[in-house]
């Protein structure tokens, strides 16, 4: 809990307005897992008139989220799923917050059955082939967690695009759609890709967007 006391202070109401971008149905019912103070499930509420309820870790922030939702919960999400109602929302979110949890695999799989008929789960989770980790770890031979971000302390798990659509097939979904989020325009990419003859494209996102509904 300490790291999480001592996070950036925009870090728990970041809209995330882009991945709106990926819902793919008329949600009327929603969860954001890890919904924070509630800016980002806010914005589906007011696109879609959406019933919309959130988990968040962090007590003071699962209380400002429970003043925008309509209902809020307080406390590690895995400890909610079993409460959360079958068959009932149209999508569900988890905004940079797989990688948080102990077991994000038991997680996806629990929450399937909180599907309604035709819903779908969206995810983005950050990138660890990312190249400027890459660049980190082959030439300052150095892995060093920061504050947020991609190597933030509270990150439990890591992973790469492949590893991200394995992990959603094997708990039971099938992956619609996979986008890069976080397109680096830095011109240091020019030299990583050239090293690597080009064939590292999923090194330029800093992380990636998915959508899936359960088999």
């Amino acid at each position: 809990m300490k790291y999480y006391k001592v996070k950036p202070s925009d870090y728990y109401n970041h809209t995330r307005a882009n991945l709106l971008e990926l819902i793919i149905n008329t949600p009327k019912t929603a969860l954001d897992v890890g919904c924070g103070e509630g800016s980002f499930a806010v914005l589906v509420k007011e696109k879609y008139k959406a019933e919309t309820w959130g988990i968040e870790y962090v007590a003071e922030q699962a209380a400002k989220a429970g003043k925008k939702l309509d209902k809020a919960f307080a406390g590690p999400c895995e400890e909610h799923i079993p409460n959360l109602p079958d068959n009932y929302f149209d999508v569900i979110f988890f905004n940079d917050v797989l990688e948080h949890l102990v077991d994000p695999y038991s997680v996806l799989e629990d929450i399937r059955s909180k599907l309604a008929p035709g819903g779908i789960v969206i995810a983005s989770i950050p990138n660890v082939r990312y190249y400027k980790n890459m660049a980190n770890l082959l030439f300052t031979k150095d892995w060093k967690y920061q504050s947020h971000g991609i190597m933030d302390k509270t990150h439990l798990r890591f992973f790469t695009k492949k590893s991200m659509i394995r992990m959603f097939d094997e708990a039971g979904y099938e992956c619609k759609k996979v986008v890069g989020l976080g397109k680096s325009r830095s011109l240091k990419y020019i030299p990583f890709a050239l090293l690597t003859l080009f064939t590292q494209g999923d090194a330029r996102y800093g992380g990636y967007g998915i959508v899936a509904t359960s088999k």
